[in-house]
């Protein structure tokens, strides 16, 4: 009998990417082998934001709605009625400082828990080492999703090693072969778009690439961050057009605000000659576009973040330094005229990708999981099912 997981995480409609990888995990593990079974307390930071039961994913079982003097407990009762609990940890999704409400719910829970960590911080504040801490202690099995976040971990909190699995962040089979295209190559960059996504530094490579014939169409993909949305509106979207225009390049940057379902950007990647990461950050350890790019077999050019580091380091895409425009306009110049480099970089990335696609992921899911359950000695799968439905 198949286990039956409960997930505490952002979720569809949400848009970030917490609630696109528990999505995607929920839909590998509560598959028709599992019986349907599984399901989601969906986090909300305020009430406002919930959706009308008639519209709410059938996934969703309950809601917590950050800062609700009963919702942890509450949370963490609809827990207990599956076998396994995969709470998702982001310290800004949680309500209480520093995301410390979520101990409150782990406190809560009689059944496993994996905790999968999304950030790992390596200056973190007093309070939020204490927080991420006690959120390890707290889990029977803890997941981080690259060899970076896990000597990071070991190495600057308290922490058991034994408790820590490395499992990648998974990505949807997008193959697709390498071919001679007619016209303008697309660079791609996508995601929800705010500062620190470095698409300024794209911008100014393509003005260093007006040479070419035809000259590179730069895409830009995604509404802006809601939470960037909120704090500052799209103040940085229109720098961003006003520095194409400054540079004379506005006819070959294109911003398409939309945010896509599925299929579209599956297609818009399947469009794409090259994959452009020029993100400022020097410490992210997680990025599901990354692993999207290389499931997909594309060319990749990013900024040394260590999470590009450890999967393009040995030649599945091209690294380049932070804030260098001058070097991502080499790099992509490099893949879009010449042919060998870039069936190298397809080779290179459509080796890698098994691994990460996730029916893989998935099942190193499933085996952590049934792991857990012959150390703890208990049989996961003897409780009966039960009807969880409830709004926090």
């Amino acid at each position: 009998m198949a286990l039956r997981y409960g997930f505490l995480s952002t979720y569809p409609p949400t848009q970030c990417g917490l609630a696109t990888f528990t999505a995607a995990l929920h839909k590998q593990l509560a598959g028709p082998a599992a019986g349907g079974s599984s399901g989601v307390v969906r986090l909300l930071d305020r009430p406002g934001a919930a959706v009308p039961p008639q519209t709410a994913p059938t996934a969703v079982v309950g809601e917590l709605v950050a800062g609700t003097r009963d919702g942890p407990a509450r949370a963490a009762r609809l827990l207990n009625r599956f076998d396994v609990a995969v709470v998702q940890h982001e310290y800004g999704v949680y309500g209480g400082r520093d995301g410390d409400e979520v101990l409150t719910v782990l406190h809560g829970l009689n059944v496993p828990v994996i905790v999968v960590l999304h950030t790992v911080l390596v200056r973190p504040t007093r309070h939020q080492r204490h927080v991420l801490e006690a959120v390890v202690a707290a889990a029977a099995a803890v997941v981080v999703m690259t060899e970076t976040a896990r000597v990071r971990l070991v190495a600057g909190y308290r922490v058991d090693p034994r408790a820590v699995s490395v499992i990648p962040h998974g990505a949807d089979d997008n193959r697709t072969a390498l071919s001679v295209r007619a016209g303008r190559p697309t660079v791609l960059t996508w995601g929800l778009i705010g500062p620190g996504k470095g698409i300024e530094w794209g911008i100014a490579a393509m003005a260093a690439l007006t040479d070419l014939v035809p000259a590179p169409r730069y895409l830009v993909a995604g509404e802006t961050h809601p939470k960037v949305l909120a704090r500052e509106g799209t103040a940085y979207r229109d720098s961003l057009a006003a520095q194409a225009r400054q540079l004379g390049v506005s006819g070959s940057v294109v911003f398409d605000a939309r945010y896509l379902d599925a299929a579209s950007l599956a297609e818009m990647v399947r469009g794409a000659d090259v994959i452009l990461l020029p993100y400022d950050s020097r410490d992210q350890v997680t990025s599901g576009v990354l692993i999207e790019a290389v499931a997909a077999h594309k060319p990749i050019v990013a900024t040394r973040f260590p999470h590009a580091v450890e999967l393009l380091g040995d030649g599945v895409g091209l690294l380049v330094p932070h804030r260098d425009p001058a070097a991502i306009a080499t790099a992509v110049r490099s893949v879009i005229g010449d042919n060998g480099i870039a069936r190298g970089l397809v080779r290179a990335a459509a080796a890698r990708a098994p691994e990460l696609l996730w029916p893989t992921v998935a099942d190193r899911y499933r085996q952590l999981a049934a792991g857990l359950g012959a150390r703890t000695g208990s049989s996961m799968t003897d409780r009966p099912a039960a009807a969880v439905t409830a709004t926090l």
